[in-house]
């Protein structure tokens, strides 16, 4: 009742759910883009020493290097992330496209592993300054997410 003895009209409850509904669309939808950012990765790229000057990404045709996924998977043995030093990789990526990097058995079409080195990587300048001081490499991979934990750099020896 209101002051004056009239009854007050009692309100419903469809502006509440239509705010409560814009905002889970807007939540949904923020949800979404965050998770497309995380699983759409960086770039990665493979230089050999002698185009590391020009900046032009090179990748022999029966190498490969893969695209790194920055979302949590099942460790794979293929898996790029989990290489390690002396183990090698090979491109299964088209030849002058993306690289796509797997694990690999030592064969005379793969890239040894020489030297990892984890953590932020601003691109490729950085990988070819990290590579420059490792004996022997002869290309550079380097993967650059937005989360900088998971970024690394891979110097490689063509077998």
């Amino acid at each position: 009742m209101s002051y004056d003895g009239q009854p007050v009209p009692r309100r419903g409850k469809g502006p509440l759910i239509a705010v409560l509904a814009v905002l889970s669309v807007a939540l949904l939808a923020a949800a979404g883009t965050l998770t497309w950012l995380l699983l759409s990765g960086g770039p990665e790229q493979v230089a050999s020493e002698s185009d590391a000057t020009s900046g032009t990404p090179v990748a022999p045709a029966s190498a490969a290097v893969s695209a790194v996924p920055t979302a949590p998977a099942p460790q794979s043995t293929a898996d790029p992330r989990f290489v390690k030093e002396g183990q090698c990789v090979r491109n299964e990526g088209p030849a002058g496209g993306k690289p796509k990097l797997l694990i690999s058995a030592c064969d005379p079409s793969s890239y040894e592993v020489v030297r990892r080195f984890d953590g932020p990587t601003s691109g490729e300048k950085d990988a070819e300054a990290k590579c420059a001081k490792v004996p022997g490499y002869t290309n550079w991979f380097f993967f650059d997410s937005e989360l900088d934990t998971l970024d690394f750099v891979l110097c490689l020896k063509q077998r």
